[in-house]
């Protein structure tokens, strides 16, 4: 794999928030104008002429920007083709999201649901719209004005997952939303089954001795709390005036209950350190190693100061994390492949595999 190129973080302009839709993404919108302005609630503002744009950014789950007149939503509805097991699950996301935000003030409300294929080709869940910036390998004009920005954003984070672990499922009346009991072991191999699905020969003696390590060493939870599960830095919001507090968090669909230090393995997969080989990228945007964030180690501390966890065997969640993400881009790349995305950014992302297998062999031994 290529060395990436590194953009210097105050100099380079983001990409564009939202865009036209992207060839072959566009869904059924007469359709699903209509059944918005039969279901949104009464106190949404509907009278406006209807518009859609997309979220260009992510790489699983489609998300568009509709707007009637000045009101703009988001709605929210898997990738075309064939879905890995348990994946991109837009039902477990309204719930959550329907119920968290009452508590949770950087969970956006989730407003309605529509399992019915008809409408938008697949089941599609209609949110609000949050306005901030999302912070993907560099620092927006918006925000350059602030000291220190990079370890304020990370030790904001830092909070906001232990916040997010501290909430109580009982209370939030989501006590029901997964089995913590013996969750470590389902997500280890839940994650070996849908590799196996997309496996590509080259890799796959590594990746099934890595499974085997993990599997016989797993972990103890300390506690039992919600799972996001897929925390980092772009899957969060900063108000522009506002970088020592997340204003939202995004993605909610593979939310569950089960052991928390699964939420930090998953952001230290992303997360650049000073120390870091340049030439072996970690799975964030590579601008991120620029921008004076926490290290790994000060961001494992500050989150252990204010969970009372111990996290002295963090390795095995981050070699879980490294794993799983290598998976992850070998079902992005095969759904490509076999012609279910059109999105050709798709092309090359499993080219980074060698380095998560790498990385994750290192910390297992």
């Amino acid at each position: 794999m290529s060395k990436p190129e590194i953009v210097n973080p105050f100099l380079d302009e983001p990409v564009p928030e939202v865009t036209a839709v992207r060839d072959g993404e566009d869904l059924n919108w007469g359709g699903i104008e209509d059944f918005l302005r039969s279901e949104l609630p009464d106190d949404i503002d509907i009278q406006g002429d209807f518009n859609v744009q997309q979220f260009p950014n992510g790489a699983a789950n489609l998300t568009y920007l509709i707007s009637f007149g000045e009101t703009e939503l988001v709605l929210r509805r898997p990738p075309f083709g064939t879905l890995a097991p348990g994946a991109h699950d837009m039902g477990r996301e309204f719930r959550v999201l329907s119920r968290l935000w009452k508590t949770f003030p950087k969970a956006p409300r989730a407003y309605l649901f529509c399992d019915d294929p008809e409408i938008a080709g697949a089941e599609m869940f209609v949110m609000e719209r949050r306005k901030g910036e999302v912070i993907r390998g560099i620092v927006p004009p918006s925000m350059r004005h602030h000291e220190d920005i990079g370890k304020r954003i990370g030790y904001a984070l830092a909070c906001a997952i232990g916040e997010f672990h501290l909430l109580s499922p009982e209370e939030i009346g989501l006590e029901n939303l997964g089995k913590p009991e013996g969750f470590v072991l389902r997500q280890v191999t839940g994650w070996k089954k849908r590799w196996d699905l997309v496996a590509d020969e080259r890799y796959h003696q590594a990746m099934s001795d890595i499974y085997q390590k993990l599997e016989n060493t797993l972990p103890v939870p300390q506690r039992v709390s919600f799972v996001h599960n897929d925390l980092k830095l772009d899957n969060c919001m900063f108000a522009t005036d506002d970088p020592d507090n997340v204003l939202a968090i995004f993605d909610w669909d593979m939310t569950t209950l089960g052991d928390p230090l699964v939420d930090i393995g998953t952001l230290l997969n992303y997360w650049p350190d000073p120390q870091d080989n340049s030439d072996i990228p970690r799975g964030g945007h590579a601008g991120l190693s620029l921008i004076g964030l926490p290290t790994r180690t000060e961001m494992v501390d500050y989150y252990a100061a204010n969970s009372n966890l111990d996290l002295s065997g963090i390795s095995w969640y981050e070699a879980f994390a490294q794993w799983k993400t290598a998976t992850v881009l070998q079902q992005l790349y095969y759904r490509w492949k076999v012609g279910d995305s059109t999105d050709e950014r798709m092309a090359s992302i499993a080219d980074a595999l060698p380095n998560f297998i790498e990385k994750a062999e290192s910390l297992l031994t």
